[in-house]
């Protein structure tokens, strides 16, 4: 009997091999996708995107000195008059509301004029009176020191800026405000003698921007007659031209004191 149990565990052994074999092949697996089938790419992510932007574009930005009227010439000349220079000529011996009384003034404004860079209208059409309103003149006089030369000025000068009576006034105090006089040039109390190069030289030092090339200085012989200050229309400091260049170059120059 014993030489049979090596043969019937052999046997079972075999039967038990066989039968697990069945059971695997009976199972049911999933079928291989084709080799030809592609497999489809993901859907593209939707990128964000940006949103429009719900401010109004920006407008370019116009100085409030340069009115958009403000056309037909190319730049300014502010014209300062030496008074007591002007009130010992002829004219000035009858001028009582610019010399008489006692009116210490030193340097007033003779006009504020619109340039070309060569040459200068004048007398131009405007829909603006001729005749400058008495309430309008007398706010002048502390710049321009009599009524006629606030008239003639405007007629001449004025009307050629394109701008109204008031806004062309406004626009000459504003240039002078901003100009700062050396001493020398503030005080007509004594009479003094400076260089034409003296006179430049203290206005480029009390004002800074102030070229020398946008400075012309006229004489009435010895005296100081006139000092002309270029600006651009929004009143920054530019190079004279034409003939606003400074005409008188004299190493003595007289300054009288007010009479």
């Amino acid at each position: 009997m014993r030489r049979y149990v090596g043969f019937i565990a052999f046997a079972v052994m075999m039967v038990l091999s066989l039968w697990l074999s069945l059971g695997e092949k009976g199972q049911k697996h999933p079928a291989a996708p084709p080799a030809t089938q592609q497999q489809q790419a993901p859907p593209p992510v939707p990128t964000a995107q940006p949103k429009p932007d719900s401010r109004p574009a920006e407008k370019p930005v116009q100085k409030a000195s340069v009115p958009a009227t403000e056309t037909g010439f190319d730049y300014y000349v502010l014209s300062l008059s030496w008074s007591p220079s002007y009130c010992l000529s002829n004219e000035g011996a009858g001028n009582r509301q610019q010399c008489g009384g006692n009116r210490d003034l030193s340097l007033v404004v003779h006009g504020f004029w619109p340039q070309f860079v060569d040459g200068y209208p004048q007398f131009c059409g405007s829909s603006e009176p001729d005749r400058v309103p008495d309430e309008l003149a007398r706010r002048q006089l502390d710049l321009l020191p009599s009524v006629g030369l606030i008239g003639h000025q405007w007629r001449k000068h004025g009307t050629c800026s394109s701008l109204s009576q008031r806004d062309y006034f406004a626009k000459l105090r504003a240039a002078w405000t901003q100009l700062r006089l050396p001493a020398d040039l503030a005080d007509s109390s004594r009479h003094k003698t400076l260089s034409t190069d003296q006179i430049v030289s203290e206005l480029t030092s009390a004002n800074p921007g102030l070229t020398t090339t946008a400075i012309d200085v006229t004489c009435d012989g010895q005296r100081l007659d006139e000092i002309r200050i270029c600006m651009n229309k929004d009143l920054s400091y530019r190079e004279c031209s034409g003939e606003n260049r400074r005409v008188c170059r004299r190493d003595r120059l007289v300054l009288p004191a007010a009479p």
